[in-house]
């Protein structure tokens, strides 16, 4: 059974995503190694206290978390796989009890800021942020909180035995939070790979990223994101994180060779087969 490093609690979205991908994988539930940071997904890796990490790198709604694109170009761990996981936001508490019990609601920010609107039909709640959606649940299973929900996963949910008293009362209901895999052990099928993540630099010259994209295209690349963010000490410089579709690996290969001499410090942070 693989140990897997996850940002949160036993229960969060992280660990939801490790399942949905490795029991595809091995058919088995991977072992999880809860993380309090992101950071500490890398260091658990680095002292082998985990085989492998899933880690959060962008949402539908909230966008791209930027810390964790900085993670990818500053630890050397390829990306091997993605997941697309539904972010479903569900009201729970201890058995045996009604909405109309619940005082008080604690879960991470992000959480309530995608429920707001589904609490406004319940103006006597209030809610409270918390450092995580699980942890929440966890919490109020732990000290036997009546009258106290949480806002979490159906996973939560199970895990610690509290009953759903609302589900998916998120306002977007599109919500899709996309998780990278990293994992040096898996082995990617080279016929099968359809996508690539990678990082570069380009000379401070009008027209160079135009320049890249245009043989990029001419090659059949399909840019399905691109993220720029500054180097710290250089004015006006930036790191480009792209992520490329392709149909054909043997030009995908042909594109960034022809495309390598326009760029400074490539960095190809995985290749891997795409979840959609």
């Amino acid at each position: 059974m693989k140990r897997i490093a996850i940002q949160g609690v036993k229960g969060c979205f992280h660990e939801q995503a490790a399942r949905l991908f490795y029991e595809n994988q091995e058919s088995d539930v991977p072992g999880i190694v809860e993380c309090s940071t992101f950071d500490g997904l890398y260091r658990s890796l680095d002292k082998g206290a985990a085989d492998a990490a899933v880690m959060a790198i962008e949402n539908t709604v909230s966008g791209g978390l930027l810390p964790n694109f900085e993670l990818l170009r500053k630890y050397d761990r390829k990306i091997k796989g993605e997941v697309f996981l539904r972010i479903q936001q569900n009201l729970m508490a201890l058995p045996g009890q009604r909405i109309e019990d619940i005082k008080e609601v604690r879960t991470h920010y992000m959480a309530i800021n995608q429920t707001r609107e589904f609490f406004k039909d319940y103006p006597w709640i209030r809610l409270v942020e918390s450092e995580d959606t699980a942890k929440s649940a966890a919490d109020v299973a732990a000290e036997g909180l009546m009258g106290v929900g949480a806002v979490a996963s159906t996973l939560a949910a199970e895990l610690y035995g509290l009953e759903i008293l609302a589900e998916s009362i998120e306002t977007y209901k599109q919500n899709f939070t996309r998780f990278l895999v990293l994992d040096d052990s898996l082995e990617v099928d080279k016929s099968k790979v359809n996508k690539a993540s990678m990082c570069f630099t380009l000379p401070h010259t009008p027209g160079s990223l135009a320049h890249v994209l245009t043989i990029m295209s001419f090659y059949g690349m399909n840019l399905t994101r691109i993220q720029s963010l500054p180097i710290p000490g250089q004015e006006w410089q930036y790191f480009f994180y792209v992520d490329i579709k392709f149909d054909d690996y043997v030009r995908y290969g042909q594109a960034v060779a022809a495309v390598r001499p326009l760029m400074e410090d490539l960095n190809v942070l995985g290749e891997y087969i795409a979840a959609v």
